[in-house]
């Protein structure tokens, strides 16, 4: 497939130049702009729910970190009930309501507690902590998002239900361990959709137990 070339404009950061390359020579990016999906990430959910069946008709889902929403997109269209929440505002979707507001605010997480108004069936989290660079910290932040993406999970899930948190590399055996104790089954995925040179990787919790 021939690429597109990008002339570095005056002014423009090296780094800039080389995200504006990538972004017009990912087949992904331009698969979800054809297809009407506001991310590429959608790819990544599709992939993942084609095999372990998570998104059905009717079924609750919970998307934290989901502006600018594709994931919200596809599952509303796969017939779920969809709460999505993010710091950012998000443009409406059909089928789906927005809460706009910090996760880890206790504040927030009761909004969200309050809007679903009963238990759901999956917890989705394609948040990031913000990267500084060093691997340590960057695992540490990831492992305690990962860690309250879990403990909300196993608050509002009902039993058999399914949580799917993105994580970097490192914090994926902490995360694993965390999450045993909740649920049945877990994996760790990559889906085709990540792109090589990222650090990111899925785990997924299945089957959550009954709480005790």
């Amino acid at each position: 497939m021939a690429r597109t070339p990008v002339r570095t404009a005056k002014g423009r950061p090296l780094a800039s130049t080389r995200w504006l390359q990538r972004q017009l020579n990912d087949p992904y990016v331009a698969r979800a702009k054809r297809e009407g999906y506001r991310a590429r990430s959608v790819y990544k959910l599709a992939e993942i729910d084609a095999r372990f069946h998570l998104l059905k008709p009717g079924r609750r889902v919970a998307d934290l970190g989901a502006a600018p929403g594709s994931w919200s997109q596809y599952a509303a269209q796969r017939g779920c009930r969809v709460i999505a929440v993010d710091l950012l505002p998000m443009t409406p979707i059909p089928d789906v309501a927005v809460v706009q507001g910090d996760f880890l605010n206790p504040d927030t997480q009761r909004e969200i507690v309050t809007r679903l108004a009963g238990p759901v069936d999956l917890v989705l989290s394609d948040m990031a902590a913000p990267a500084t660079g060093t691997r340590a910290v960057d695992r540490l932040r990831a492992e305690a998002l990962g860690e309250a993406v879990l403990a909300f999970a196993a608050e509002v899930l009902a039993p058999g239900g399914a949580c799917l948190v993105k994580l970097v590399r490192g914090a994926e055996a902490r995360l694993q361990d965390a999450a045993r104790p909740l649920f049945r089954g877990t994996r760790l995925l990559r889906p085709a959709a990540t792109r090589s040179d990222s650090s990111e990787i899925f785990l997924l919790a299945l089957d959550r137990r009954p709480p005790d």
